[in-house]
């Protein structure tokens, strides 16, 4: 499915039937051909607003490797990626082998004070609202005083969109799964408005601004650690 290199329908369908590591543990060696990696475009205008140069960074849930390519082009030095997915994290590996790859739950960052910079794209849809706080507060944790924590976030579509009605499709679809299978598969589209993000990367202790990246339809969220 979407790619000859990609998954079948019947992998994606096991998938879905999985934990959310298990279902990438499974996903991991196709998914870089399937459209829920984060798009190239993405990651180059991220990379470009951000600027830079930073000494470390830290990619959050880092699964294959996207975020990692965007902090080696902006880190001088150390680039860690974190990821629960021990499929994903192997992956991330081969394709970057001078990373450092540590594998633990994002809810419970194992790391204090030691980066410059923190991204994550495409990632905080596994994460249920009341799960945020500890995520956030992690990131904040983990950074220097004066360091930023940056992620994308698309721009809502109209609600006369058929993309609009997609996700909400695809979010009730996963409510019922969740509703009636277990493990649960926590993955939606609706659950990370801009405000919310803000208020809770606000109470975690950051300052928050946002860039738009026009060329991609996203916006970039920047959230500051102040000294």
């Amino acid at each position: 499915m979407f790619s000859p290199q990609g998954p079948s329908l019947r992998e994606l369908t096991v998938q879905a039937l999985s934990s959310v590591e298990r279902g990438y543990d499974l996903l991991a060696p196709k998914f870089d051909h399937t459209p829920f990696r984060t798009p190239a475009g993405v990651l180059s205008a991220s990379a470009e607003a951000l600027g830079g140069p930073y000494e470390s960074g830290l990619d959050v849930c880092c699964g294959t490797g996207a975020g990692l390519g965007v902090l080696t082009s902006l880190c001088s030095s150390r680039v860690t990626g974190v990821d629960f997915s021990e499929g994903m994290l192997a992956e991330a590996r081969r394709a970057f082998p001078s990373a450092t790859l540590v594998r633990a739950d994002a809810r419970a960052l194992p790391f204090t004070e030691g980066f410059d910079l923190a991204v994550s794209f495409g990632a905080l849809g596994h994460f249920l609202p009341g799960e945020r706080p500890a995520l956030f507060e992690g990131v904040h944790r983990s950074l220097r005083p004066g360091g930023l924590f940056a992620f994308a976030i698309g721009e809502p579509p109209p609600v006369t969109s058929v993309a609009h009605w997609a996700t909400v499709g695809f979010d009730v679809v996963m409510r019922v799964r969740n509703a009636v299978w277990r493990p649960p598969f926590v993955m939606y589209y609706r659950t990370t408005p801009l405000p919310a993000l803000r208020d809770d990367l606000t109470a975690a202790g950051f300052t928050v601004s946002e860039v738009a990246l026009e060329t991609v339809g996203c916006r970039l969220v920047l959230a500051r650690k102040e000294r």
